[in-house]
């Protein structure tokens, strides 16, 4: 190989507005990007003009690519419009309405208006066998295969497109439903078939069935995306091979995601999370507030210690609001793990309208990529976020996207008018500025949600935006919160795509395994996790990774004798006589940490064993920028009147080029820094650091 050719690993985020492409030069960590509209109706057509774009723009052969990582909506996005394929459920006699009854706890405790979802699989799909086991496993009524060969014969004649299996207590002994996977292949061999003990082998009848099906209504939608995906990278000469981000904040290889595609139903948004916890630990942060705000919506984590935090089980397809977010039966129940976030309908190009009541407000509508907002020109004539700052003078029309594209100012301030200004009795700004505030509440309410009320001060963290939009409404936030220090990535409206690049590939295999804890056996403890271990190895070493490469961590779900949910705890890899004694301790801790309390006189349970496999991949060593010898002044490229509230009107702000910035460069507010990916607003009260990283530090006054 020529020792000069140069090799990208390439990272394309598909959101609902834009679809982003990062490239990172594995010599030299050279960041190169491109950005472009995302095709609803084929998002594999917005991955490859962007592919495409990013090849032209900087004269790259696609054989220079040498490792690609998609991250995608499309299986959110299947569940939430309803888009899944027609499937069937098989489970067991008398169990045929699990999916309707569903949880019997509310959103809202009294929301008259509440609805159930409504059930991925329609009752007369779903079907019961003659068949029973036990809690522990026990056959106590035998498999009817006859039984199964009529459900068979039903769902032929329906002609449904896959099929879920969810026997009662298969998570411990799996044997049913392999056997009626066998007589399904048998039957109809061209029809998928997901067996609950395969996707998700863990106690909880309702979780554990919807998890099952969740997975059966992608696998005929995402499994194609992903193969026709496969087929044009290969046919452009991108021959790297695809990986995909899963919701755990790790990646996947192309293979598992098309059997497992319920791994990727938050895919966009942990990649962002991931992102930010990477450009952050750059600067020596490691607790920080991750805030990802595209065209559609508003994503918002925390991470601690460089970690974010993981949930054991989250629900897609729900409503997410910030007030109701932790709570059961908004979705669909997912056994997966999944990085813990909020995500709330407020992003550049949510519209703001007038509520029943008469009171303006934001989202959760967007105006999306097609039409988009009033100021592209394209039929939209809502006001959106991005018409509001256009308005306030926030965003520079003629560089939108790098110069090229060009924004209609007249059309965004009619838009805000019509729809905003006239109905409230407002001024155009005022009313432009009451939709960049309320947008903004949207976001603090929800930040407060997963700091303040998990207990975390907002206070001692550092706020990190990402997304077109982020920047420009980060530092109001951040005020509004008392938070001081908002770092700003290089790239970071396409951050997610960064994101996917610096993360593993990453699988997690569980058993559930009801014991308490000072009855623990180690030797069958050690043994379930050497088949735990072996499983994990097997999925990672399917994607090629070698041994050497692979390094996993053992964990248990415990909690008090009578408790309903449970909290991970580590396991040590020895195994012995005191390993009892030191999970109970850890427990202990552990919830001691989480709740404020812990009764050590409490007995302990072991409930489900876990290993998680790390596949380790080189993350991209990003370049530094070089050291400043005179001011920042040397970047400003012109003056423009600029509203901020601070101000009570528009007032004269510098115009700062990014690209022009160096390290050591400081500057105050106000003033607006531009860049192709995003507009960064500087409110007054601020002062700007720029950092050898390339990060950018807004340090706020409070005083």
């Amino acid at each position: 190989m020529n020792p000069e050719k140069r090799r990208f690993r390439i990272g394309v985020d598909t959101g609902g507005t834009f679809t982003d492409v990062v490239l990172v030069d594995e010599a030299s960590g050279e960041i190169l990007v491109a950005k472009v509209a995302t095709v609803p109706a084929d998002p594999s057509v917005g991955c490859m003009n962007g592919i495409e774009k990013a090849l032209a723009a900087y004269d790259l052969d696609p054989g220079d690519i040498a490792f690609t990582v998609h991250g995608t909506t499309i299986a959110t996005n299947t569940i939430i419009e309803g888009k899944g394929a027609k499937a069937g459920l098989i489970t067991c006699e008398g169990f045929r309405d699990v999916l309707e009854i569903a949880y019997q706890t509310r959103p809202s405790l009294y929301d008259i208006f509440y609805d159930k979802p409504t059930p991925l699989i329609p009752r007369y799909l779903s079907r019961g066998v003659t068949q029973r086991t036990g809690p522990d496993g026990e056959t106590v009524v035998p498999l009817d295969e006859d039984s199964v060969r009529s459900v068979a014969d039903l769902f032929l004649k329906e002609q449904v497109e896959a099929v879920a299996v969810a026997l009662l207590h298969a998570y411990k002994n799996p044997e049913p439903e392999r056997r009626i996977a066998e007589i399904l292949a048998e039957m109809c061999p061209e029809l998928p078939v997901v067996l609950s003990s395969d996707i998700s082998p863990e106690y909880r009848e309702y979780p554990r069935t919807s998890t099952t099906v969740v997975n059966t209504v992608l696998l005929p939608r995402v499994g194609p995306y992903i193969a026709n995906l496969e087929e044009k990278l290969e046919a452009r000469g991108i021959r790297s091979g695809l990986h995909l981000m899963s919701s755990s904040g790790g990646i996947i290889a192309a293979n598992i995601a098309k059997r497992q595609p319920v791994q990727m139903v938050e895919s966009g948004p942990a990649a962002g999370v991931i992102g930010a916890a990477f450009v952050a630990a750059r600067s020596g942060y490691e607790n920080l507030l991750a805030l990802d705000i595209g065209g559609t919506t508003a994503k918002l984590a925390v991470v601690n210690d460089g970690q974010p935090k993981i949930a054991e089980q989250f629900e897609v397809g729900a409503s997410a609001v910030a007030n109701v977010t932790a709570q059961r039966g908004q979705g669909y129940p997912v056994l997966t793990p999944v990085i813990s976030l909020v995500e709330i309908g407020a992003g550049g190009g949510s519209i703001a309208h007038l509520d029943p009541g008469g009171a303006l407000t934001v989202g959760p509508q967007s105006a999306g990529a097609d039409p988009g907002p009033a100021c592209y020109g394209q039929g939209g004539n809502e006001p959106t976020l991005t018409d509001a700052n256009l308005v306030l003078g926030r965003i520079n029309p003629d560089f939108f996207l790098g110069g090229e594209a060009k924004l209609d100012v007249e059309l965004a301030r009619q838009a805000v008018m019509e729809h905003a200004a006239r109905p409230t009795g407002l001024d155009l700004l005022e009313a432009a500025n009451a939709i960049i505030d309320i947008a903004n509440a949207k976001m603090v309410s929800a930040l407060y949600f997963i700091s303040v009320e998990q207990g975390i001060d907002p206070r001692d963290y550092v706020l990190v935006p990402s997304g077109g939009a982020g920047p420009m409404q980060a530092v109001s936030i951040a005020k509004a919160l008392g938070v001081t220090k908002v770092l700003i990535p290089p790239t970071p409206g396409l951050n997610s795509a960064v994101g996917m690049l610096a993360t593993d590939l990453k699988h997690e295999v569980v058993r559930t395994h009801m014991q308490e804890t000072m009855h623990t056996d180690p030797g069958k403890l050690a043994g379930v996790y050497e088949e735990l271990e072996a499983a994990t190895r097997s999925l990672l070493q399917e994607q090629e990774v070698s041994d050497a490469d692979i390094t996993v961590t053992r964990e248990a779900g415990m909690c008090y004798v009578g408790q309903s949910y449970q909290l991970q705890v580590s396991l040590p890899d020895t195994i012995d006589d005191h390993t009892a004694d030191r999970l109970a301790e850890a427990f202990h801790s552990r919830h001691a940490e989480t709740y404020g309390f812990a009764n050590e006189q409490e007995p302990t349970q072991i409930v489900n064993l876990r290993v998680v496999g790390i596949g380790a991949v080189d993350r991209p060593v990003l370049q530094q920028l070089d050291d400043a010898t005179d001011s920042a002044s040397r970047a400003i490229k012109g003056t423009r009147q600029v509203y901020f509230s601070e101000s009570n009107g528009l007032i004269d702000v510098d115009l700062y080029d990014r690209e022009k910035l160096v390290a050591g460069d400081t500057f105050s507010g106000p003033a607006i820094v531009e860049q192709m990916d995003t507009t960064i607003v500087v409110s007054p009260d601020t002062r700007v650091v720029v950092e050898k990283s390339g990060n950018l530090i807004i340090h706020i006054d409070h005083n």
